[in-house]
C-alpha cells in the first residue's frame, strides 16, 4: 500500500520538476571541425568556461543536443563551444557572432529554447601527427597535447590524441593565438616529453604563418622525462662541462702548490676558476628534471656569471701585468651590476617553487623580459671588459718591447681572450636570432638554445687551455726572477734616476737633433761589451739607463733612432751573438743549447728560439748544422 502511494506521489511531482527547468535544444548545427563531437555551454554564470563538464549538452533519442538549466536563472548571456574558445560558434561566414542573451520576460517560451548553430568561428586549425614515440612508452599510454591554447592543462580530454590504424597519434587544435607554445604529456607534468638525453626540453613553438594549406604538423617525441632517470644518460656535452669544473679545481690546487706562487695576481685567477667550477657544475645539474622540479631556483644561479666573471678576469689581468694596489681604485664599482642583478632576481628567489616553474614553462612576459634584458646588458658589459683586457695586453706588449729585455709568454692570455671572443660572437648571434624570431614571428628558440649551449661549451674550455699551459709552461703562473714594475695601466713610466753625468743636461737636445749620436752609441756599445748586462734575464731599460747614468727616455731614443730597434730586440741581438761565441767555445761542448741560452740571458726556450730565428732566419739547430757542413 505504501509502495503504491510513493509511486503516485512521484508521478505527480516529476512533471513539476521537469517544468522547473530551462531546456536549451540545438535543432541544427554546422558540421564539427574535429572528431571530438561534444558541445558545451559557456556563460556568464559559469565564468565563461568553454569546456565546463557541468554544462555539457546531452543527446536525446532523436540525436539532438540539449541542456537543462535551473529555473532560478532569469537572464544570462551564453555561447556554445566544442570545448575551447578555439572552437566556438560563429556566423555562417565563420566570423564571430554576438553573445546570445536569455531574458525570461522576453521569451515566448521561457522554459524551452531552440537554437541553431550556423557555423563555427574560422580559427586556425593545427593537425598534429605523432609519427614516432619512445620505445619505452607504456602500451596503454594516453597522450595529450597541452599548451597556451588550453592554459597548459596537462591532461585535457579535449586534446587527447587518438591512435590511428597506421600507428600514428593525431589531434586537431583550433586557436586564434598568433604563437602556439605546446608540449606533449601522458596526462600530467611528471610524464611530460623531454630531450633525447631525458632532460627538460623547451616549449615547442609554432607561428600561424608557418602553416600553409592546413598541412599536417609531424612530430617525433624523443623521450619521456619520468622514464629517462635523473642521471641515467649523461650526454657528452654534460661530461665536458663537468670535466671542466673538475679541471678548474685541479688547476687551483696546482697553481697554489707551485713554488714562487704569484700570490697577488693568481689570487684573482683562483677566485675566477673557483667561480667557474661552481657555476658550470650548477648549470649541468640543474638541467635535469628531478633537480629542476625540486630546486627550480638553481636555474637562476648560472646567470650570475654574466656580470661576475668579467670583473674577476679583469682584476687578474691588471694585477698580473701592471703594478697596481692590492685592490684597484674604485674596485667596488665593478660589482655594481652584479649587485643590481641580485636585487632584480630576489623576488624570483623568494617565489614559491611551483609558481616559478609555471612562469618558466609558460614563458610569462616578466620572466622573458628578465632573461632578455639581463642578457642584452650583460653582452654589452662583457664586450666592454673584453676590449679593456685586449687593450691592456696590447699596451703591455708594446711598452715591454721598449723597456724590458725578457719575453714573458702571454699566449695563454691571448688564448683565453680568443675563447671569450667566440662566446661573445655566439652571444650576439643568439640575441639577434631571438629578436628576429620575436619580431618576425619565426620559430628560432631551438636554434637559440643550441647556440647558448655552444656558448657554455666554449666558456668551459678555458680551464682546459689554462691546464695545458700550467703543465707545459708552469713559469707563467710564477713570480718572475725580477718583477717588472715599469708599467702602470694609466700612467707613463716615471723617471726616478738622478742624472750625474755631465753630458746629461745636453743629451736630450743632441739626441733630438741626431748630433753627437755616434758618441753615445759608442759609449753604449762599450758598456755592453765590457759588462755584458744582457746576461741578466730581468734587465730593464730603467736599470740599464741607471748604469749608464742616462735618463730612461733618452736611452730609449738612442736605441730607437741609432739602431732602428726597440730595447727588446737590441738586447736580444747581443744575447744571440754571445750565444754563438759560447756555443763555439770547446769548453762549453758539454752544455746543451738551452743551458747556454739561459746563461746568456734568455728566460725560456720559447723566447730563445723565437729571438734566434728572428735574427738569423733559422732555428739554432739548422744554423749550427749548416755551419758545420760548410766548414767541412
Amino acid at each position: 500500500m505504501m509502495k503504491n502511494w510513493w509511486r503516485c506521489l512521484m508521478g505527480v511531482l516529476f512533471p513539476l520538476f521537469a517544468i522547473a527547468q530551462i531546456r536549451i535544444e540545438i535543432v541544427r548545427h554546422a558540421p564539427f571541425k574535429t572528431a571530438n563531437q561534444r558541445l558545451f555551454l559557456a556563460s556568464d554564470f559559469n565564468n565563461w568556461q568553454p569546456g565546463d563538464a557541468a554544462f555539457e549538452f546531452k543527446r536525446d533519442k532523436a540525436g539532438n543536443f540539449f541542456l537543462d538549466l535551473p529555473d532560478t536563472l532569469t537572464n544570462f548571456k551564453f555561447k556554445v563551444t566544442q570545448g575551447s574558445w578555439g572552437l566556438v560558434e560563429g556566423d555562417s561566414t565563420g566570423k564571430s557572432r554576438p553573445d546570445r542573451v536569455y531574458y525570461r520576460f522576453d521569451e515566448k517560451n521561457p522554459k524551452f529554447l531552440q537554437i541553431s548553430i550556423d557555423g563555427w568561428e574560422a580559427r586556425a586549425m593545427y593537425r598534429f601527427v605523432i609519427n614516432e614515440i619512445p620505445e619505452n612508452t607504456p602500451k596503454d599510454a594516453t597522450i595529450y597535447i597541452t599548451g597556451n591554447f588550453n592554459n597548459w592543462h596537462a591532461g585535457d580530454e579535449d586534446f587527447r590524441l587518438r591512435k590511428q590504424v597506421d600507428g600514428t597519434y593525431r589531434v586537431t587544435v583550433a586557436s586564434d593565438l598568433p604563437r602556439l607554445e605546446y608540449k606533449f604529456t601522458r596526462g600530467d607534468w611528471n610524464s611530460v616529453e623531454g630531450q633525447e638525453n631525458g632532460k627538460t626540453r623547451i616549449n615547442r613553438i609554432l607561428y600561424r604563418g608557418q602553416i600553409i594549406n592546413n598541412e599536417n604538423i609531424e612530430v617525433k617525441i624523443e623521450s619521456w622525462e619520468d622514464l629517462s632517470g635523473t642521471f641515467r644518460s649523461i650526454s657528452i656535452y654534460d661530461l665536458l662541462l663537468l670535466f671542466s669544473a673538475f679541471q678548474s679545481i685541479l688547476l687551483i690546487i696546482a697553481i697554489t702548490s707551485m713554488q714562487d706562487y704569484n700570490r697577488h695576481a693568481n689570487r684573482w685567477l683562483v677566485v675566477s676558476l673557483a667561480f667557474m667550477a661552481v657555476v658550470v657544475a650548477i648549470k649541468v645539474v640543474s638541467a635535469y628534471r628531478e633537480v629542476a622540479q625540486e630546486y627550480t631556483k638553481m636555474l637562476l644561479i648560472p646567470d650570475f656569471a654574466l656580470f661576475l666573471y668579467a670583473p674577476l678576469f679583469y682584476f687578474y689581468i691588471q694585477k698580473l701585468l701592471f703594478k697596481i694596489p692590492k685592490f684597484p681604485r674604485h674596485w667596488w664599482g665593478h660589482f655594481l651590476l652584479p649587485a643590481v642583478q641580485l636585487l632584480v632576481y630576489l623576488p624570483f628567489f623568494f617565489m614559491e617553487e611551483k609558481r616559478l616553474q609555471i612562469k618558466i614553462v609558460n614563458r610569462e612576459i616578466d620572466i622573458v623580459w628578465l632573461f632578455w634584458g639581463t642578457g642584452t646588458l650583460a653582452l654589452l658589459t662583457n664586450l666592454y671588459y673584453w676590449m679593456v683586457c685586449y687593450r691592456a695586453i696590447r699596451s703591455y706588449r708594446s711598452l715591454a718591447a721598449n723597456q724590458s729585455s725578457s719575453e714573458y709568454n702571454l699566449q695563454y692570455l691571448s688564448t683565453v681572450l680568443g675563447l671569450q671572443l667566440v662566446c661573445l660572437v655566439l652571444w650576439l648571434f643568439s640575441g639577434l636570432l631571438f629578436g628576429v624570431g620575436y619580431f618576425f614571428k619565426i620559430e628560432t628558440v631551438s636554434i637559440v638554445q643550441k647556440s647558448i649551449d655552444t656558448i657554455w661549451l666554449a666558456f668551459s674550455t678555458i680551464p682546459y687551455f689554462l691546464g695545458y699551459f700550467a703543465i707545459h709552461q708552469p713559469e707563467i703562473f710564477k713570480i718572475q726572477a725580477k718583477p717588472q714594475p715599469f708599467l702602470k695601466p694609466t700612467e707613463e713610466p716615471t723617471v726616478t734616476i738622478a742624472l750625474h753625468d755631465t753630458l746629461a743636461p745636453v743629451l736630450e737636445k743632441e739626441v733630438d737633433t741626431l748630433e753627437n749620436l755616434g758618441g753615445y752609441k759608442s759609449k753604449l756599445e762599450t758598456y755592453m761589451l765590457q759588462y755584458k748586462p744582457y746576461t741578466n734575464p730581468g734587465l730593464t731599460l730603467n736599470e740599464l739607463a741607471q748604469k749608464l747614468k742616462l735618463a730612461p727616455h733618452l736611452l730609449s731614443k738612442i736605441i730607437n733612432e741609432g739602431y732602428n730597434k726597440n730595447f727588446f730586440d737590441f738586447i736580444n741581438e747581443y744575447r744571440i751573438e754571445e750565444f754563438k761565441q759560447r756555443f763555439e767555445d770547446p769548453r762549453n761542448k758539454h752544455f746543451t743549447l738551452l743551458a747556454i741560452a739561459f746563461e746568456v740571458g734568455f728566460n725560456s726556450k720559447t723566447a730563445f728560439n723565437r729571438a734566434f730565428k728572428k735574427m738569423t732566419q733559422q732555428t739554432p739547430r739548422e744554423y749550427f748544422f749548416e755551419a758545420r757542413i760548410e766548414d767541412e
